[in-house]
């Protein structure tokens, strides 16, 4: 990477940062969910970037991928809340990631997965390996008595692509891959009261363009055409419905049975476990200085 890309990764870490101290904020008792996610991203624009994905706020045994309609009356009372923000510059990804705890029940859940990507980033030099940065995960969420969710993990950060190699994991999975300079990357621990394995739970409402082909329905073309102005990353179907209406979710059928849309269903821990989660984006540049992006 060159200079000009180093400092549009900086600013894209900082806007996300700022992102995501806002949504906290707003996540109370009483708020809906929707407004609150329609805020995140509206703030995301009005401090000069996109959104890299939809918004998502994850409550208690989910750990990922839930993102409302615009009929969900989702309203905030007591969960247990993971806030995901993805924000770009000119496909340069900040990916940041805490959990609120309204139930005031779950605070060592949620110091779990904090402390848990701080000594994580503690450990992040030219030459450390995946493996060791997934034992520092796992022995820091056992030590609080949950599991690591060993299923998901952190990753690198592409320009326009959010998951790419390498994958950084959330247990100690013995892969002696050491990072190297130039690397952009997610750490992403998650820690669960329950199994520590995810599944597919429920309706997808995150989607992304993986397969285009040609659609001769009228309606699916103007949505398809949508689409591809997201330049290739995640969206939501709340998205298209307030601009397309009803006839968006028909679109979306008509493109899923055409194999165009690669779905992203929430993810829930299989023995329903509350789970927490904390994330940072990260550069080792170089010069093999690493810059925490998301700070």
């Amino acid at each position: 990477m060159n200079q000009e890309d180093i400092e549009k990764l900086k600013k894209t870490g900082k806007i996300a940062a700022q992102v995501l101290e806002y949504g906290k904020g707003l996540i109370k008792k009483d708020a809906s969910m929707v407004e609150v996610l329609d805020k995140i991203e509206e703030k995301i624009i009005d401090l000069g970037a996109k959104p890299a994905f939809p918004a998502q706020i994850s409550c208690n045994h989910l750990a990922a991928h839930y993102c409302p309609d615009d009929e969900d009356k989702t309203i905030f009372s007591d969960q247990i809340a993971c806030l995901d923000v993805g924000v770009h510059v000119d496909g340069f990804i900040g990916d940041t990631a805490a959990t609120v705890d309204l139930s005031g029940k779950y605070s060592d859940l949620v110091k779990a997965a904090e402390e848990s990507l701080e000594n994580a980033v503690k450990i992040i030099k030219v030459g450390v390996t995946l493996g060791e940065i997934g034992k520092a995960i796992q022995n820091t969420i056992q030590k609080y008595g949950f599991s690591p969710v060993r299923n998901l993990s952190g990753h690198g950060l592409g320009k326009y692509e959010i998951h790419t190699k390498p994958n950084i994991p959330n247990f100690d999975n013995g892969d002696n891959t050491q990072i190297g300079k130039g690397t952009v990357f997610a750490i992403e621990p998650f820690a669960s009261t329950g199994a520590g394995i995810v599944q597919d739970s429920g309706i997808a409402t995150i989607f992304e363009l993986s397969n285009k082909k040609p659609v001769r329905n009228m309606i699916t073309r103007q949505v398809l055409k949508e689409i591809e102005s997201y330049d290739n990353l995640p969206f939501t179907t709340r998205w298209l419905t307030r601009k397309f209406g009803a006839k968006a979710k028909f679109a979306l059928r008509e493109m899923e049975q055409l194999g165009m849309l690669h779905a992203h269903h929430p993810l829930a821990d299989k023995d329903k476990g509350m789970i927490s989660q904390a994330e940072h984006s990260i550069l080792i540049d170089d010069s093999g200085t690493v810059v925490i992006l998301t700070q």
